[in-house]
C-alpha cells in the first residue's frame, strides 16, 4: 500500500517592499564595512572618530568617519530586522527616507566647519541623502504587491 507523500505548500513569495527593504539594508551594511577598508576609503589615515575634520572619503567621494560608518552599520542591521515583516519594511523605508531627507536639509543648514557637524557631510553626501530619502520614501509608500487589485495596500506592523 503506497502512501501519498505530503509536500509542504510552497512559501508565498516575499512582498516586493520587503525585498527592497532587505536590499537597502544590505547596501547600508556593505557601505558601513567598506568605510573601514583602506583603498576603498581614500585618506584612510585621516579617518577621524567624528566631526567635519575627517579626511577619509568612501570611494574617494563621500566624506566618512568612524561614527558615520557605525551609523551605516546600525541602520543596515535595523533594516534587516524590520524587513522581516511587511509593516516593518514599510516603516524602515518611509521613516528612513524621512530621516535621509532631514539629513539632506541638515547638510545645507549646518556649515561644514560648524561644531554641530558631528557626522562629516560634504556636497556629495548631501545630494546622495536627497536621492536616498526620496527613493526610500517613494518605495515605502508606493510599492505594494496589492496595487491595482482592490486589496489593502498595507498590513499593520503587528499583523504583517
Amino acid at each position: 500500500m503506497a502512501h501519498a507523500v505530503r509536500r509542504p505548500a510552497p512559501a508565498a513569495p516575499k512582498p516586493r517592499v520587503q525585498t527592497v527593504a532587505t536590499a537597502v539594508a544590505a547596501v547600508f551594511l556593505l557601505l558601513g564595512v567598506l568605510g573601514f577598508v583602506p583603498g576603498v576609503t581614500t585618506g584612510f589615515d585621516e579617518l577621524a572618530f567624528a566631526g567635519h575634520h575627517s579626511g577619509a572619503k568612501l570611494l574617494g567621494v563621500f566624506q566618512v568617519s568612524v561614527l558615520h560608518n557605525l551609523l551605516h552599520l546600525i541602520f543596515g542591521l535595523v533594516g534587516l530586522v524590520l524587513a522581516r515583516r511587511l509593516g516593518g519594511a514599510r516603516l524602515y523605508l518611509t521613516v528612513g527616507g524621512a530621516v535621509y531627507l532631514a539629513l539632506w536639509l541638515y547638510g545645507f543648514a549646518v556649515s561644514r566647519d560648524a561644531a554641530a557637524n558631528i557626522v562629516p557631510l560634504n556636497g556629495a553626501d548631501s545630494w546622495l541623502h536627497l536621492g536616498l530619502g526620496l527613493g526610500m520614501l517613494a518605495v515605502g509608500l508606493l510599492l505594494s504587491n496589492d496595487a491595482g487589485t482592490g486589496g489593502r495596500l498595507d498590513v499593520p506592523l503587528d499583523r504583517g
